[in-house]
């Protein structure tokens, strides 16, 4: 069993081989995928990595793939639906498919240029841990909505009920690409991850204490959300030079972390007293 709350500068496959099965709580990642960016030289076997995290993966787990296609000579490679339909193969649940919108400005081609990428949220089973995030309503001015309910006498009572100002997200989530580049260490990676994205889902599938796992750590951002949000964190990284970056995120987090608990505990103290 490897130690947690550690990045391990190997393959993933390295890893996750020396994790038991039924293991991972949730895993957040985003792949390279089909050569749009050169990682170092490393290739990826992303169907043995797929069969490897659903053994590692507990019943109940989740895995959120963050992932897109290359477009070549005017066609979409597909790659995202092929690794997403092995996932089912592997034995997950296509639990959702959601979608992570970028709120870049999009470049002029001649096609509609493509700004998301799909987050597909695999599951080993029914999800043990639904965290359900909310967002404000479009309309917050008391608008009333229609509503019926039966009478004492069973007539039918259409009435008028008060929306609440918030609901629960949708599935289409808008984020800055490279969210987090106020982070001066992550800024040194060439593809930050956004932190909020990671932070969001993290929040959605596990509780404190849970153990999430990126396998592809690239700047760290899975490991600081996790430190912030008191889940624990293993993660692989195969790059030297990505590994130093992630060193110095989670020592900052970790600090901020230690700090805000100094914080809290003379709180806590003068309530009791």
């Amino acid at each position: 069993m490897l130690e947690i709350n550690k990045n391990y500068n190997e393959g993933n496959l390295e890893t996750l081989k020396r994790i038991p099965d039924n293991t991972l709580d949730l895993t957040v990642t985003s792949p390279p995928y089909d050569n749009l960016r050169m990682y170092k030289g490393f290739t990826m076997d992303w169907q043995t990595l797929l069969k490897e995290l659903y053994r590692t993966t507990k019943e109940g787990g989740v895995v959120v793939w963050v992932v897109g296609d290359s477009t070549q000579k005017g066609s979409e490679s597909g790659t995202s639906f092929k690794q997403a339909l092995f996932a089912m193969e592997c034995g997950f649940n296509m639990h959702d498919t959601m979608i992570y919108q970028k709120s870049t400005p999009p470049l002029t081609h001649n096609r509609y240029e493509q700004n998301f990428e799909y987050m597909f949220v695999w599951s080993k089973g029914k999800p043990n841990t639904f965290n359900g995030l909310r967002e404000p309503r479009e309309y917050t001015d008391n608008r009333k909505s229609k509503a019926f309910g039966r009478n004492k006498d069973n007539s039918v009572d259409f009435g008028y009920s008060t929306q609440d100002e918030t609901r629960l997200k949708r599935n289409v989530w808008r984020y800055f690409a490279g969210g987090g580049a106020n982070d001066k260490i992550a800024s040194k990676h060439p593809a930050i991850f956004p932190e909020q994205l990671a932070n969001d889902h993290i929040l959605s599938w596990t509780n404190e204490g849970d153990l999430v796992y990126d396998c592809f750590m690239g700047s760290g951002t899975v490991a600081k959300m996790s430190i912030l949000n008191n889940r624990n964190w293993i993660g692989s990284e195969i790059s030297s030079e990505y590994c130093e970056i992630i060193g110095e995120r989670v020592k900052k987090a970790s600090e901020e972390k230690r700090k805000e608990k100094e914080i809290e505990a003379p709180t806590l103290f003068n309530e009791l007293n």
